[in-house]
């Protein structure tokens, strides 16, 4: 598909998504939030967005997705790709769109070898150092394959009840060259026994990935438990016009109480074709968890202070 038919087909996509927003609650102009989301934006971090190349259809490239973070305000994001490194396209999009901090990483999946230290070593060695994340298995993991009830190869990062050697290794290398152990589509016991490991090999900056979304699914007392740990818990806004966003967004709020917003990190997780652009979807969020009772100084703590903590940005 060419850019300009893109971008007419994502207009017209973000037309009909914005009509349906009143729908599931969600007020864009903050009225009941107080702060308008333009002021929310401003400043904040998005460490989960999904940009072309990929794949599969992305509503924007890398490029346009730091342009529209960049035109709104924010601090950074960071482009997330399944399944190869982005911190190339970190540094390609800096020197393309300026004034905005572009972050990548890598995920562990079976293209690049699943849990492979010489796939994570080479990504630190990356011209421009922007790879920051490390994500452990996501599409391959085996805890999302049987979620799926897929019967395909998979990622494997526990055997016995403890982490395989190789995950350790992994570990070693976020903590030598100080970067983000993000602990992917495991299940909750592996991701709490991750986040140990971590802790105890002196990594400083951990995220438990979309902690409360299928297929973790992890409980409050395990999330309470990641932030005794030391790690942040990632809640994704993704689409607000979904039949099931009212209900998601009230159970994000509970739990984001319950946790602490001091341990928590908002995001999007948006990107795909039909969804709200990764910027205005992280408005919506920001919209929707004002008008269920968080405060206009969480929603910035989780936006902005905490992420650019986890990204080491002063």
């Amino acid at each position: 598909m060419s850019t300009p038919e893109r971008r007419r087909r994502v207009a017209a996509a973000g037309l009909i998504v914005l009509a349906g927003l009143a729908a599931s609650g969600v007020d864009l102009r903050g009225r009941q939030g107080g702060a308008a989301p333009a002021a929310a934006l401003t400043g904040a971090i998005d460490i989960h967005v999904h940009t072309l190349p990929d794949d599969r259809p992305r509503a924007l490239d890398a490029m346009e997705a730091a342009r529209q973070a960049h035109d709104r305000g924010m601090r950074a994001i960071v482009v997330k790709n399944h399944y190869e490194s982005t911190a190339g396209l970190a540094y390609m999009v800096r020197k393309a769109v300026p004034g905005i901090e572009v972050f990548g990483g890598i995920d562990l999946n079976l293209t690049v070898g699943g849990i492979n230290p010489a796939a994570v070593e080479h990504m630190t060695r990356v011209t421009g150092g922007f790879g920051r994340l490390v994500w452990m298995s996501t599409f391959d993991a085996e805890n999302q394959v049987r979620f799926s009830k897929e019967n395909r190869p998979v990622v494997r990062v526990s055997r016995d009840g403890d982490l395989l050697p190789e995950v350790k290794q992994v570990i070693g290398l976020i903590a030598k060259h100080n970067l983000v152990l993000a602990t992917g589509h495991v299940s909750p016991t592996e991701g709490l026994m991750m986040l140990r490991e971590g802790r105890r090999q002196g990594v400083r900056h951990m995220v438990v990935t979309h902690a409360i979304n299928p297929p973790i699914l992890m409980n409050v007392s395990q999330m309470q438990e990641a932030a005794k740990l030391g790690a942040f818990i990632e809640f994704v806004g993704s689409t607000p016009v979904s039949a099931d966003a009212k209900d998601r967004y009230d159970r994000f709020a509970d739990a984001i109480r319950k946790v602490g917003p001091e341990f928590c990190i908002l995001s999007t997780d948006l990107g795909q074709m039909g969804n709200p652009l990764p910027a205005d979807g992280f408005a919506a969020f920001m919209a929707a968890l004002r008008q269920r009772g968080i405060t206009a100084l969480e929603v910035d703590r989780m936006s902005k202070q905490n992420p650019a903590r986890l990204l080491g940005l002063p």
